[in-house]
């Protein structure tokens, strides 16, 4: 496959995966303003939400504060930010118009028809209750891609460079969307394991579709470590970062057995497969949270890049 045909897959995929979760991102933290909060935590949701969206800089640029409709402008329409919900199904239809005879005829019709129905959503149709209507569409637009994908492409080089951009960009979301957590401080008088302590973590579980099946796997209730080891060590929850690191490590042992040689994004796959596979959420904790995940943050960026040096056109 040319590398640019498997560039287009690939980022076609980050595109629609970091939509979804752009939109999850976003109706969790509307989940967590709803929260009574002291007057010194207002609004914190959303400027963690530009945080942890990697968007701060460029945020910041054009907006002096923080404030749902800032946020909301800024993540999910803003021509200005590449990043944005707009830009990415814009960026993903551009991508697979390049690359039509390489994707199923359902691929295109997903992505085709989220680029028709796009214009007809703005920030004024947005507000109030249709945000939520707007995020759920996004995540279902999504949703049916990777369903495409999956029940339609053929198992060779084009499927796995697909599924990797998909891996890559959630492993690299549900540790961003878990952090959120720890930017969102609970107002001093809130009790850790209290209500406030409870909705949040509920909400967390909810971003990532993950409340009901963190409910089958333990019976304790929302613990702080238990979540940490469901979103991280569980490789039965789909959106977990080790079962997202042992989706990757089998896509690329794929490509490395197709076209017979392997690279350093091998090794750096294997190296975050086995470090989740065999961790311990004691050590999570005892490093900190936010330190592990800022540091698995970094090493799967650097994966991303040894996957374009290897295969893509970096």
């Amino acid at each position: 496959m040319l590398a640019r045909t498997a560039d287009n897959l690939y980022w076609i995929a980050r595109y629609v995966e970091r939509a979804e979760n752009l939109a999850r991102t976003l109706r969790v933290t509307d989940r967590l303003s709803l929260m009574p909060s002291g007057a010194d935590t207002d609004g914190n949701e959303w400027h963690s939400t530009v945080i942890v969206s990697g968007a701060e800089q460029g945020f910041y640029g054009k907006h002096e504060e923080a404030t749902p409709e800032n946020v909301i402008s800024y993540l999910a329409f803003d021509p200005e930010n590449p990043s944005s919900i707009r830009n990415c199904l814009e960026a993903a239809r551009r991508n697979a118009r390049a690359v039509r005879t390489a994707l199923t005829s359902e691929q295109w019709e997903c992505l085709n028809s989220a680029w028709l129905e796009l214009p007809r959503w703005n920030e004024t149709r947005v507000r109030g209750s249709g945000l939520h209507r707007f995020l759920d569409w996004v995540k279902d637009c999504s949703l049916l891609f990777t369903g495409g994908t999956v029940a339609t492409m053929l198992r060779r080089d084009s499927y796995y460079f697909t599924r990797l951009g998909t891996f890559i960009e959630r492993s690299d979301n549900t540790a961003r969307i878990l952090d959120v957590k720890y930017h969102v401080l609970l107002p001093e008088h809130a009790e850790v394991g209290g209500g406030i302590d409870y909705y949040q973590w509920a909400s967390i579980l909810r971003a990532v579709s993950g409340y009901r099946s963190y409910n089958a796997v333990y019976r304790e209730g929302l613990k702080p470590w238990l979540i940490a080891e469901f979103l991280v060590m569980r490789e039965e929850m789909p959106r977990s970062l080790i079962s997202c690191a042992a989706e990757i490590k089998d896509c690329l042992d794929r490509l490395g057995e197709e076209y017979g040689q392997r690279h350093e994004c091998h090794r750096i796959a294997g190296q975050i497969y086995s470090r989740l596979r065999f961790g311990k959420v004691e050590d999570i904790f005892r490093q900190g949270l936010h330190e592990f995940l800022s540091e698995h943050i970094e090493t799967n960026d650097r994966l991303g890049l040894e996957i374009s040096r290897s295969y893509l056109l970096g």
